[in-house]
């Protein structure tokens, strides 16, 4: 099942909330306790090797897996693995796991698309059961495992956690699910990470409370090198994310691209000839080009005559020295 964002999740912090936010409540108490319960005497599985805990706070994209491959990056890159894999649930794909992505044999259907766009860098593995999965890994060749997501299961012991924070989406209303965004409960003191990763300015003040004793990640994204950015031409912008309005408003706002028209889908929506059809008919209405993600892209029937361009980007540290350096003392501690 897919779902679209409410909107008052990401209201304006001094608004009113909403009777249907506000009816939501006693339905986040439940999901609190269901939550603890969930948590409490469990025995987490230790991987014979490292595990890097990408998470997140809030349901929706957050940007983890642009977070995800640039980690891949910069663990080779300073040495600090030689042969990282990632281990993702595989949400939205049919196969269950434990297994290994093929991009060759496996489909968006099978295995999940960020599965699809990770497996192109690194060996990626997938399946509900995290620890079955990073077994695998490791007995694969693994030397660390990079696990996109996860910071919720209490099923897998993880060696270092990051918590990626959008600086647009912060927490928005902070309130649990579904009369929220939070996925958890929101300790003040960060307490559930090693270290923040911040995509962007926080403009929510997601960061008041954040504590000085913790490493603060920076970062942003960027349209990689080899993209034309078209600043003229219009464009018709589809997506099919938890968070769809970040994309559009990074189309018309950090590129200055003349986006004409958006249509959002819920996330992980799973597109039919129809939709591209009629994506097609309002885009020929307004003389304009479609364009969408790399993730909804792997998601898209192709149809002769109907040509749909993405926007690749990637994940750009500013202040990369701070991130190896916990990389370097939380995965391989001095003896």
């Amino acid at each position: 099942m897919t779902l679209k964002t409410p909107s008052f999740w990401y209201r304006p912090a001094d608004s009113t909330p909403p009777l249907k936010e506000q009816l939501l409540f006693p339905v986040s108490a439940l999901y609190k306790l269901l939550y603890d319960a969930h948590h409490v005497l469990r025995n987490p599985y230790k991987a014979s090797i490292p595990v890097l805990c990408i998470g997140n706070l809030v349901a929706g994209g957050t940007g983890k897996t642009p977070t995800s491959l640039a980690l891949l990056k910069t663990l080779k890159g300073h040495n600090i693995a030689q042969n990282p894999a990632f281990l993702i649930r595989g949400y939205g794909g049919a196969e269950t796991g434990p297994l290994r992505v093929d991009p060759r044999m496996h489909t968006a259907w099978d295995v999940g698309d960020e599965a699809l766009i990770l497996a192109q860098a690194a060996p990626t593995y997938i399946g509900g059961n995290r620890a079955a999965s990073a077994q695998m890994a490791a007995e694969n060749g693994a030397d660390i495992i990079i696990m996109d997501d996860g910071l919720q299961n209490p099923g897998i012991h993880k060696d270092l956690r990051l918590v990626v924070v959008n600086g647009e989406m912060g927490f928005g209303n902070k309130k649990l699910m579904p009369a929220g965004p939070l996925r958890q409960p929101l300790n003040k003191d960060y307490s559930m990470a090693d270290g923040v990763i911040l995509i962007g300015r926080d403009t929510r003040g997601a960061l008041d409370a954040f504590p000085e004793d913790k490493p603060l990640i920076r970062a942003h994204l960027e349209a990689q090198a080899s993209c034309h950015i078209d600043t003229q031409t219009p464009y018709l912008a589809f997506a099919g994310l938890g968070y769809p309005e970040k994309f559009f408003r990074y189309l018309k706002d950090t590129l200055k691209m003349n986006i004409v028209s958006c249509v959002p889908f819920s996330d992980h929506h799973p597109y039919s000839r129809h939709d591209i059809k009629d994506l097609h008919e309002q885009a020929q209405e307004l003389g304009a080009r479609l364009i969408t993600t790399e993730k909804d892209y792997l998601r898209l029937p192709h149809l002769k005559k109907i040509h749909i361009e993405t926007l690749p980007i990637e994940m750009c540290w500013e202040n990369e020295e701070a991130l190896v350096k916990l990389l370097q003392n939380r995965l391989h501690p001095p003896s």
